[in-house]
């Protein structure tokens, strides 16, 4: 197999958000840089949400000026709201990263609303959108809620019909928030969404049952080429209970390497990545790769 695929790097976001103590603005930066150093070039520096409701995120403004700084790295910022939609177009974000959640009760938990007001509200900011901005809305709980289980197929393909009806050029990445999607429920709803609508599709997977990479390639066999990692493995969602690290980077590389697809990475450099994620402070790190002798000393 052959072919070519686009990874995301989303540790610096969604890999620190939920660590409890403060990661210093310095340790941020290093990761963003490390990563950069691996050959990604596409990377989730931080959220501008509010610094009460994930106190992690407060210096994002400062790690965003740090990244913007590395040649050809596309920079997202994830923003849930007209709020921080506005403080991410004026800090120069090259994407904005809109989010909300498919299950009300996610979605109540997760941003304090209602789904359909936060459907609203993001609506409107994407016809609202000056022509050219890249956004990408993020979809949580496509899979499976932590409130209320398993989503079913249907359910997840006609909210992401919704989504896709706004912008058809528009990204639109259907996450597996609570690690608990099961391959053949990822293969269907991807399927249908790159059959029926024309936009491009990402996934963004979790590894909390261990089903992290066996969801990437069922998303992959079903035509997505783009998808979300985190090196080290590390994150989780703070209003997810149970939620653990996203896939790992390395895992992900790794999976794709075997197959033949081309992920622009450099694997040694990859491993400093990842090990650097997986050493933060507070950070519960993930994913296969750093603990397989053979792996660390493949070229």
């Amino acid at each position: 197999m052959t072919g070519q695929v686009e990874l995301s790097e989303v540790a610096p976001r969604d890999g620190l958000q939920s660590i409890g103590p403060f990661v210093p603005t310095e340790t941020k930066i290093a990761l963003v840089r490390a990563c950069y150093e691996a050959g990604l070039r596409r990377m989730e520096v931080g959220s501008f949400v509010s610094p009460r409701a994930v106190p992690q995120m407060a210096d994002t403004g400062a790690v965003l000026q740090a990244a913007k700084q590395l040649a050809g790295l596309e920079c997202t910022v994830l923003v849930p709201n007209r709020r921080g939609f506005e403080a991410a177009i004026n800090a120069g974000a090259d994407r904005l990263g809109l989010f909300m959640s498919v299950t009300e009760s996610h979605n109540k938990a997760n941003l304090n609303r209602s789904r359909e007001e936060s459907f609203a509200d993001l609506a409107a900011i994407v016809r609202e959108t000056p022509k050219g901005t890249k956004i990408r809305f993020n979809l949580s709980c496509t899979f499976h809620c932590p409130f209320e289980g398993v989503v079913p197929v249907e359910e997840a393909i006609a909210f992401t019909g919704r989504v896709a009806a706004l912008d058809p050029e528009m990204e639109i990445a259907l996450a597996d928030t609570t690690g608990n999607a099961s391959p053949d429920q990822v293969r269907q709803v991807f399927a249908h969404a790159l059959k029926t609508w024309p936009n491009p599709f990402a996934f963004h997977g979790h590894d909390t049952y261990g089903m992290g990479v066996a969801n990437v390639t069922a998303a992959w066999e079903a035509g997505c080429r783009i998808f979300d990692a985190a090196s080290g493995g590390i994150g989780g969602c703070p209003f997810a209970p149970g939620a653990t690290g996203n896939v790992a980077m390395e895992d992900v590389v790794w999976l794709f390497r075997r197959m033949g697809v081309e992920t622009g990475t450099d694997w040694p450099k990859l491993l400093v990545a990842a090990d650097l994620a997986a050493a933060v402070p507070g950070a519960t790190p993930g994913g296969a790769m750093r603990r397989v002798p053979a792996a660390r000393q493949a070229a």
